[in-house]
């Protein structure tokens, strides 16, 4: 029937059809009036043809409609009454007015759930009308269904998405993840070792990877001395997670006996793409960041920037080696050879490590016979590089060489080399601006690497074994062809770096780092004025011992210092606090917490190292290392900040964070 009414003729299409045929037999009938006759009858014919036919389809359409229409109705009911969507209409009170029998079996319930709340169905439903939102998932009665809201008519979809869910989940889990596993200092450990000790320690780090490997379904080839490729899935990466990368402490516990140095791994996992060239580019990534904190953890990259990291709870074995320092030393004179000028930046509120060592890459550039210039924010200067800078304004030739942001915006040109030290993140340097725009940039840091990093440097120098960023431009220094003797104030303020950093040689020391201060007294560098630079005033002293009677002893041995909420500190005060909290006997970790003269709250994080204050404080936004780690958090009171840092300290040993 439908059919038919598509291709019929309308009705005025036929009358003016038949006028114009009538008009036509007038015409002919002047001609031939037979002829016309003739045709008057056929179309006499038509007509009565025509008038039947309209007649018999029109009571056809009406019977066709009649039959549509109860066709239409009994879909609607089916539609309405037995499609698997559930529907709820609900009044203002959120009482359920009405309800199809397929809610009904969602809900569990022979009889009709009208006359009920709808938080009785789900109480996520009352929490999602109460919302802006328009859909949500909620699980009724272990299943999952979209809801979908219509809220001006107080309506509720429910789809039925259990089986969808499943399907992405199993779709998710076998996705093929690429890892690659390297023994951090398996040639440090072995070397000079007998050939059946080495062999020893050989088999039983491969046994247990492997052992490793083979209860959680992994394929793991070996591929170098210290390297291994495994290959996975989601859901074995999970399986993982959950266990902390536990493998990382059986290497290091199994092995400690064999070699009386811990050997430990670093694993590199490239994960969240089918693509397998970019998974093994994730993995050597993460493999790459793992190394340049420092070692000794897991660490998953995946697309969408997420960078997760586990255990780096062992403090790294130092393993440079002075052949790298010269290559980046003669690498570093390269690049300032092929510019015009070297502008030099640290960290912002700086500290003597960060100073110190902005002037001994000025000397470097000096021996290249570049001119240089440090950027130095004068603005945040603090106690202790207040105190470096009076004696550097008095020598006038060193001082014409530092200059404020505004004025190296001004001096920039695209051939200047920029040399960021005592930082890596883009955030915390002095101008990230001037950053931004610079061509050509050289890192050169000892803190472990973060998730944030300065975006293609010309050259990265990054050693977390290291004691200070002075202590690496040291290095440099001694291996300069054109090397130009430091004066005093140079080679104290570089010493005055290494001092600070270590805690007056006291903590993440090793043989380079008395190597390189012997270096620099033997140029001049003055002990004495060192402690000028680090001493305190009587107020200061004061201070510090009021911070000191409030702490608040956690966990047995975890000193908390929480600082009035609205009384300001230097965040020098905070974190000498926190390394004179480490001086009384119990104490093994201390975190100060303190409201900042910029307003946000700082947080000093100390350890002797049974504690990886870094992982903490990474944790609620800040960094550092093992021992030695710190944050600002903005838009806080220091009672909050407090109990964020006792979360993340009970999630710590907990196992929450790794």
């Amino acid at each position: 029937m439908a059919n038919r009414f598509k291709h019929r003729w309308r009705s005025d299409q036929l009358v003016v059809l038949g006028l114009l045929c009538l008009l036509f037999l007038i015409f002919i009938a002047f001609l031939n009036w037979m002829l016309a006759l003739a045709g008057l009858v056929l179309l006499a014919l038509f007509a009565v043809w025509f008038v039947f036919n309209e007649a018999q389809f029109n009571k056809e359409l009406i019977e066709y409609i009649a039959g549509l229409s109860y066709r239409i109705k009994k879909v609607g009911d089916e539609v309405l009454l037995q499609m698997p969507i559930g529907i709820i209409l609900y009044d203002k009170s959120e009482r359920i007015e009405w309800c199809n029998p397929y809610l009904n079996k969602i809900a569990g319930d022979e009889e009709t759930n009208v006359g009920k709340y709808v938080n009785e169905i789900s109480k996520e439903l009352a929490d999602l009308i109460s919302s802006d939102k328009e859909s949500s998932i909620i699980t009724i009665r272990e299943r999952q269904y979209r809801v979908r809201l219509k809220r001006p008519e107080r309506l509720l979809y429910f789809t039925d998405i259990t089986d969808i869910l499943e399907i992405k989940k199993r779709y998710f889990n076998e996705k093929t993840v690429i890892a690659l596993i390297f023994l951090d200092n398996y040639k440090e450990v072995t070397e000079g070792l007998e050939d059946q000790i080495r062999s020893t320690i050989n088999n039983e780090t491969t046994s247990i990877i492997k052992k490793w490997a083979s209860d959680h379904g992994i394929f793991l080839r070996r591929t170098a001395s210290d390297r291994f490729l495994a290959v996975l899935n989601e859901k074995r990466l999970t399986m993982i997670e959950e266990e902390h990368f536990s493998i990382l402490d059986k290497v290091r516990e199994k092995t400690v006996p064999l070699s009386h140095i811990p050997l430990t791994l670093s694993i590199g996992v490239g994960a969240g793409t089918p693509i397998l060239e970019d998974l093994g580019s994730y993995a050597q990534s993460a493999l790459d960041l793992g190394l340049g904190r420092g070692g000794d953890q897991a660490v998953i990259k995946r697309p969408d920037g997420d960078v997760k990291f586990y255990g780096g709870k062992s403090n790294p074995v130092e393993k440079r080696t002075r052949v790298r320092a010269r290559v980046i030393s003669h690498a570093l004179s390269e690049l300032m050879l092929e510019s015009d000028q070297v502008m030099i930046m640290g960290h912002r509120v700086p500290d003597l490590d960060s100073m110190g060592a902005c002037i001994g890459v000025l000397k470097i550039a000096h021996a290249n016979g570049r001119s240089a210039k440090i950027i130095l924010d004068r603005e945040q200067n603090v106690t202790g590089v207040s105190r470096l800078i009076d004696e550097l304004q008095r020598d006038r030739n060193l001082w014409s060489n530092f200059i404020s942001a505004d004025e190296a915006h001004g001096q920039a040109t695209r051939r200047t080399l920029l040399v960021v030290v005592d930082t890596h993140r883009p955030s915390m340097v002095v101008d990230p601006q001037l950053l931004e725009s610079a061509i050509r940039v050289v890192v050169i840091d000892h803190h472990r690497r973060a998730e944030e990093f300065i975006k293609d440097p010309v050259l990265v120098y990054m050693e977390p074994y290291a004691s200070s960023t002075s202590e690496l431009v040291t290095e440099l220094l001694e291996y300069q062809p054109n090397e130009r003797p430091l004066n005093v104030i140079e080679a104290t303020a570089m010493l005055g770096g290494i001092a600070v950093d270590t805690k007056n040689f006291t903590l993440r020391t090793g043989f380079r780092t008395f190597d390189a201060a012997s270096y620099l007294r033997a140029h001049g560098a003055d002990t004495i004025l060192i402690q000028k630079f680090l001493s305190d005033d009587l107020e200061q002293f004061n201070q510090r011992a009021e911070l000191i009677r409030r702490a608040k002893i956690y966990r047995s041995n975890i000193a908390i210092v929480v600082g009035e909420e609205e009384k300001q500190y230097d965040q020098v005060l905070l974190a000498q606090t926190a390394d004179t909290l480490l001086t009384l006997e119990g104490i093994r970790t201390s975190f100060v917490i303190g409201l900042r003269d910029d307003g946000q709250v700082g947080i000093s994080a100390r350890s002797l190292g049974d504690v990886n204050v870094q992982i903490i404080m990474e944790s609620i936004g800040g960094g550092g290392h093992l021992n030695n780690a710190a944050t600002q958090m903005k838009d806080t009171t220091v009672g909050d900040a407090a109990e964020q840092v006792r979360a993340a300290i009970d999630s710590y040993f907990e196992g929450g964070l790794s």
